[in-house]
């Protein structure tokens, strides 16, 4: 998401991964990486949404595990990692990026800090459908917790395809999690990818992917 200039197809192409996995390099027995999610948009959101994304690597394996709490309740959220198809280590935003200063900090504002929308943490990473992927919804106390475990050389595949001449680079992404509930108003001038509601994209926390000490495989 470079500016709001950029078609909504151009973005959805740019939704997917960079690599920290190493699409090259022969795979790490074992290799962890954490974010810490923090809360973004709480006013809009009506909560503070916290939680922690760990990605944890076993040979060709790589699970997703990402515990939320706080998020909005019985909402589907959408998560994906976004980052810079450059090489650029990307950031999450913070205050600065709200451009237009109605109080909230959109997905299309968080590009110049956060990058594009890269791998999509949904039923199926793999498959980079970012806009339609099955994504993960809250219990009724805004509590969730997702896990999946794909093929490492699949996702590099993928992400080759879509960011020709890049890898996953973990540790230069960050992790968001987006969504209000579908009725919620929201100024006008909070904008979105399309004619995807803003609703949906609201990013409501994010995290900066770093390498963790390795903890002993389940």
């Amino acid at each position: 998401m470079k500016a709001t200039s950029l078609s909504l197809s151009a973005l959805l192409a740019s939704v997917l991964f960079t690599a920290p996995f190493g699409a090259s390099a022969a795979a790490p027995a074992h290799e962890e990486y954490v974010a810490h999610l923090q809360s973004m948009n709480h006013d809009a959101a009506g909560s503070a949404t916290t939680g922690e994304v760990r990605f944890t690597i076993n040979g060709d394996e790589v699970t997703i595990d990402i515990r939320v709490h706080g998020a909005p309740p019985d909402t589907v959220h959408w998560q994906h990692f976004h980052g810079f198809a450059t090489g650029q280590a990307a950031s999450c935003p913070t205050a600065a990026e709200d451009i237009n200063h109605d109080g909230i900090a959109d997905l299309i504002e968080t590009g110049k800090a956060s990058g594009t929308t890269m791998v999509p943490f949904d039923s199926e990473p793999a498959a980079m459908d970012v806009a339609h992927g099955t994504y993960p919804k809250a219990d009724a106390h805004g509590a969730y917790h997702y896990r999946q475990t794909v093929s490492l050389k699949a996702l590099d595949a993928a992400f080759a395809k879509a960011f020709p001449g890049q890898q996953l680079d973990l540790d230069k992404r960050v992790v968001f999690i987006h969504g209000v509930p579908a009725g919620q108003a929201l100024p006008a001038s909070v904008a979105s990818l399309g004619s995807i509601p803003a609703q949906v994209t609201l990013p409501i926390a994010c995290g900066k992917i770093e390498r963790a000490a390795a903890r002993p495989a389940d």
